[in-house]
């Protein structure tokens, strides 16, 4: 067996090689656009009807050899979500962490359905109800208004966070550190979004392709102005960037998000230098008209737009091209399917947004180290080379991609472990949400890409964010 690896350098395969229902790096925007949630915990997928013997033994070896030798008394974790983390009966396939978790416990997910919009109330229901659910997906909006209403527990007594399973989570398990507790159990940490192009469009309008100007240290704002200022004639169906998460994706790429958690305190930065920087950038985008224009047209047109070279760029997840595997195959011929960053101002230090695919512990848990004994399977799942192998061959025979398209999506993935920005104002409150990430065409991050410029909204909004902001951390840090 190879040796257990302590670097993150697979999550992103494990990402891609799951289901549209568990694909990686996801968030409230993409369930809007959507109308689904896409997320879930990072696993590998493998379908056990198939699973070679010799395949099982590596799984059994793999559980012996690195998982706690522990009885689970109970065998069983209740898992309330919107989406199943067992296979259903459609062909899904297993994971292999809940392979690990039933060879090596005995062990069983029973799932209570709930839907996107009822999640939190169902939650609250259950919760105060003493049902003893287990675990609840950790999406954008679970921290710290989880903690405030009283909902998650802190998983600190559960876990080793010095144990080879989770130090490569640490920083990310940080994030969500409030009064010295930690309330995430972070299995992946992913890129949020990617830059998706089409390589032969790249090459028929003779740019440098952004993943080499990416390797050398080029792929940078200015970069990426240009080559949009160069390809934008809409007279002539060529359109520039696209994408619902565009706002979100170029702000964080300056890496500054416009709430974050220092030293377990809630801190609003809507007033640095940097988001200024980014918002002013985003507003000349727009201005200069390099903005596609996404309501003239249905919201998934890009396979097919970017496969006849009339778009240049699309910000979204991996996730969008798992979930239409034959559509972009379809559209773009796998080896001409390009993935990139997000370009950094000045081509260094390129922060991402970053999704950290976790779950949170519920307040009056049943079996909460059932809970942590199952997310130290994914993350042996996700660190493993032999299971990191089962999900490479996976993307490769689901999602069509190539050994270059997995290896670069690794390596985005690798960037935002290595550089994660992740806004906690979605976390604090719809109305701290409405404010900033979430806000409408005249508000918050999006106003830019309409034609608001950053001051006017900042100054409309700074307050009011900043009170709310406030109340939320005084709440957090009467809890002791």
């Amino acid at each position: 067996m190879k040796n257990f690896k302590k670097t993150i350098a697979g999550i992103s395969a494990l990402s891609m090689a799951m289901s549209l229902a568990a694909c990686g790096g996801s968030s409230e925007e993409q369930t809007e656009a959507m109308t689904q949630e896409t997320t879930t915990q990072a696993t590998v997928e493998v379908n056990t009807a198939t699973l070679a013997e010799n395949d099982q033994q590596t799984l059994d070896d793999m559980a012996a050899e690195y998982l706690r030798d522990v009885e689970l008394e109970n065998k069983t974790i209740k898992w309330l979500a919107h989406y199943d983390i067992n296979p259903s009966g459609d062909g899904k396939s297993e994971s292999v962490a809940l392979n690990l978790f039933k060879s090596k416990y005995g062990g069983e997910v029973k799932y209570y359905p709930t839907t996107w919009a009822s999640r939190y109330s169902d939650l609250s229901t259950s919760v105060l109800g003493g049902e003893g659910i287990d675990f609840f997906p950790c999406d954008t909006s679970a921290l710290p208004k989880g903690v405030i209403n009283g909902m998650f527990q802190p998983i600190d007594e559960y876990i080793d966070m010095d144990s080879p399973l989770w130090t490569d989570m640490k920083p990310a398990m940080e994030i969500y550190n409030f009064n010295g507790r930690h309330y995430e159990l972070v299995n992946s940490v992913s890129a949020e979004q990617i830059v998706i192009y089409n390589k032969q469009t790249i090459e028929e309008n003779g740019f440098d392709d952004p993943w080499e100007l990416y390797k050398n240290g080029e792929w940078n704002w200015d970069t990426f102005t240009k080559m949009l200022e160069q390809f934008v004639d809409p007279d002539n169906d060529r359109y520039g960037l696209d994408g619902w998460f565009n706002e979100k994706a170029l702000l964080l790429s300056a890496g500054v998000p416009s709430v974050s958690s220092v030293d377990g305190t809630l801190t609003v930065n809507l007033s640095d230098p940097t988001i200024e920087k980014a918002m002013n950038w985003s507003y000349d985008l727009y201005n200069k008209g390099l903005v596609f224009d996404l309501s003239l047209y249905d919201w998934n047109i890009q396979p097919q737009f970017m496969g006849e070279g009339k778009e240049l760029f699309y910000i979204v997840g991996s996730w969008d091209v798992q979930a239409n595997p034959d559509t972009w195959a379809t559209q773009i011929s796998p080896e001409n399917l390009g993935f990139a960053p997000v370009p950094s101002p000045a081509g260094s230090d390129p922060y991402q947004s970053a999704t950290l695919d976790g779950w949170v512990i519920c307040k009056g848990a049943a079996n909460p180290t059932g809970v942590a004994l199952f997310a130290e399977c994914t993350r042996l799942a996700n660190t493993n080379d032999e299971a990191i192998a089962i999900g490479d061959q996976k993307c490769r025979d689901d999602y069509q991609w190539s050994d270059e398209l997995i290896a670069r999506n690794k390596e985005i993935n690798e960037l935002a472990q290595k550089y994660p920005v992740v806004d906690l104002a979605t976390g604090v409150s719809s109305d701290v949400a409405s404010l900033t990430t979430d806000g409408g065409a005249e508000i918050g991050l999006r106003a830019a890409f309409h034609g608001y410029d950053w001051a006017t909204t900042r100054d409309s909004i700074s307050d009011v964010v900043t009170m709310l902001v406030d109340e939320a951390d005084q709440q957090i840090k009467a809890m002791g």
